[in-house]
C-alpha cells in the first residue's frame, strides 16, 4: 500500500527533530481585515517552553523562552513581539552557508525585540552587528507600519525578501521552512512541510479568510502529508494503519514540536498595542492557544503561561503530559512513532477533538474585547488583565482530558 513508502524515511527522522521549524508571513492584504500575521511551529531539542514579559533592557516585549532560562532579563527568545508592534521569529536554514553554523539566534531576536520599532530598523540593526554574524537563519519580521518581511541570514550579510512584493510574493505571503530561497539550489530541509504548508495555504487564499484560529487548526495542527498526498485525520487513510500508529513522518507537528505562535498585528495607523500573540505552548496536538498583549506584562494568564517551580508553564507541563501518551513506545526507535488515535479518532474522543471547543470558547471570549478595543484604537490594561485572568480560570477548570 502506499503509506507504506513513510516506513523508508525512519531511518533520517531522529536527527533532524531540531531542524523542523515552520513558518508563515501573510501580508495584510491577503487578509480579509488588513492585519498581517505571522505564524511559527517551533521545533527544538528543549521542549518546555513558556511566555515572559521583559521591559529590563529596552522596549517592553513577550517572547517565548525555554524554561532553563528562568532570568527573565536575559533569555533568550524565539519568537516575541514588543510595545511597538515589531514582531520577529525565525527558522534554521540550510543552504545560506557550505558549512552549519553555531546559532545565536535567540539572543539577535531577544535584542531586536528590545531596541527595533519597525522592519527598517532590523535592517538597520543587522548592519550594525559585527561580522561574521554566529547565524545561519530565516528572520521573519512585521511591524505596525505594514511592513512584513524574511531576511536570509547569513554570517557575513543577508537578503532581505519583501513580502508586500508581488513580484516575490504575488499571493501576499509567504512559506519558510529549513530551506532559503536563495540559497544553494536543492540544499536545505523542510520541503515536505513546505509544501504540506503550500498545499493549505493555496486554497485558503482566494477567500482571504487566514486568522490565528485557522492557522492553528490547518497548519499548526496538520496531519496531512504532501508527499504522500494523504490525510491522516481521514478514516479512509487511517484504515492501513490498524493499531493505530503511524510513523511521525514530515508532519507539521512532530515529536520535537516545542510551541506554536501567531502574532496578529495591526493595520498601518492603527494602535501597536492591539498587536495579539496568541501562543501553543508545548506539542500543539494536545494544547490550546492563549492570547497575549505587552501592554498586559506579566498578567497575561500567568499561572498557565509562566511561573511556579523553576519557571515552568502548567500549559506546557500538561501538553508534555498528554504527548507522553502519544509518543508511548520508548525502545529503539519507538519515539519516531506516535498513537495517532489518541490524537484523532472516528469516536471524536481524541485529544485535538477534545480540546478543540475549549479553544474555540478562549477564542470566543477574546472576540469582543478585541473588537472593543480596536474601535477605541486603545488595549485598557485593567481589561485586558481581567480577560487574561479569565481565560487562565477558564482553562484551568475546562482543561479535563478523558484518556
Amino acid at each position: 500500500m502506499k503509506y507504506t513508502v513513510l516506513l523508508s524515511f525512519l531511518l533520517s527522522f531522529s536527527g533532524q527533530y531540531s531542524t523542523a521549524c515552520s513558518s508563515v508571513i501573510i501580508s495584510g492584504k491577503a487578509t480579509r481585515d488588513g492585519r498581517p500575521l505571522m505564524w511559527k511551529n517551533c521545533d527544538t531539542d528543549n521542549l518546555n517552553h513558556s511566555l515572559i514579559y521583559s521591559d529590563d533592557k529596552g522596549l517592553p516585549l513577550l517572547g517565548i523562552v525555554r524554561n532553563s532560562s528562568a532570568d527573565e532579563a536575559t533569555a533568550s527568545i524565539w519568537t516575541g513581539t514588543n510595545a511597538k508592534g515589531f514582531s520577529i521569529m525565525n527558522t534554521l536554514s540550510y543552504n545560506l552557508t557550505e558549512n552549519r553554523v553555531t546559532s545565536s539566534n535567540g539572543w539577535v531576536m531577544r535584542r531586536a525585540l528590545e531596541v527595533c520599532g519597525n522592519v527598517p530598523d532590523f535592517k538597520a540593526f543587522l548592519d550594525t552587528l559585527p561580522k561574521p554574524l554566529q547565524v545561519e537563519s530565516n528572520y521573519g519580521v512585521i511591524d505596525a507600519e505594514g511592513n512584513a518581511a524574511y531576511f536570509e541570514t547569513y554570517p557575513d550579510g543577508y537578503r532581505m525578501i519583501d513580502v508586500n512584493d508581488p513580484a516575490t510574493a504575488p499571493l501576499g505571503y509567504l512559506v519558510y521552512t529549513n530551506f532559503s530561497y536563495t540559497g544553494f539550489y536543492d540544499k536545505g530541509e523542510g520541503y515536505i512541510r513546505y509544501q504540506t504548508v503550500m498545499h493549505q495555504m493555496v486554497k485558503q487564499a482566494p477567500s482571504k479568510n487566514f486568522t490565528p484560529q485557522w492557522i492553528f487548526n490547518k497548519l499548526a495542527r496538520c496531519f496531512y502529508h504532501s508527499l504522500m498526498d494523504a490525510d491522516f485525520t481521514d478514516e479512509s487513510t487511517m484504515a492501513s494503519f490498524k493499531n493505530g500508529y503511524i510513523p511521525d513522518a514530515d508532519f507539521i507537528p512532530r515529536n520535537s514540536t516545542a510551541s506554536s505562535t501567531v502574532v496578529q498585528g495591526v493595520r498601518k495607523g492603527e494602535n501597536p498595542e492591539l498587536t495579539t500573540m496568541w501562543t501553543v505552548l508545548g506539542y500543539t496536538p494536545c494544547s490550546i492557544a492563549i492570547p497575549s498583549w505587552v501592554k498586559a506584562g506579566r498578567d497575561n494568564a500567568p499561572l498557565l503561561m509562566r511561573g511556579g517551580e523553576n519557571y515552568t508553564s502548567q500549559m506546557c507541563n500538561r501538553a508534555l503530559e498528554l504527548k507522553a501518551t502519544v509518543f508511548d513506545v520508548s525502545r529503539g526507535h519507538g519515539q519516531s512513532y506516535l498513537r495517532f488515535s489518541k490524537l484523532h479518532n472516528r469516536e471524536g474522543t481524541g485529544y485535538m477533538q477534545q480540546l478543540a471547543p475549549v479553544e474555540n470558547e478562549v477564542f470566543g471570549m477574546a472576540a469582543p474585547w478585541i473588537d472593543k478595543w480596536r474601535q477605541a484604537d486603545s488595549v485598557d490594561k485593567a481589561e485586558v488583565v481581567e480577560l487574561a485572568a479569565e481565560i487562565s480560570r477558564f482553562v484551568d477548570e475546562n482543561f479535563i482530558i478523558n484518556q
